[in-house]
């Protein structure tokens, strides 16, 4: 009983994002202000917006337990396969690197 259950988080339940998302980023053809709308409505729908927007000084929620933590990194990793989908070949080599945080990509 004592036994907690993994947390539920809803950007876990999306396996398209293309669906809704579905303005490629390119670098010739810039639809910047499209897509990054898109996509930032698509982040606060599932509860992911601070991984891509930070919180204001004072208001961030680090991880606290180890739960929270993995549960972060998860988030993160969902997160940056969002952006991979969602851009060009050319501008996905551009950005790729080990270790890269969201606000990064």
């Amino acid at each position: 009983m004592g036994e907690s259950k993994p947390a539920f988080h809803p950007a876990l339940t999306n396996p398209n994002i293309k669906a809704l998302v579905p303005v490629t980023l390119e670098m010739e053809n810039v639809h910047y202000e499209t897509w990054a709308e898109l996509f930032k409505i698509h982040a606060e729908s599932h509860k992911v917006l601070d991984h891509i927007i930070p919180l204001a000084k004072g208001k961030e929620k680090p991880p606290k337990t180890e739960e929270e933590l993995e549960l972060w990194s998860t988030l993160v990793a969902t997160v940056l396969q969002w952006i991979y989908a969602t851009i060009s070949h050319d501008l996905l080599q551009t950005i790729l690197e080990p270790d890269t945080t969201t606000m990064e990509a």
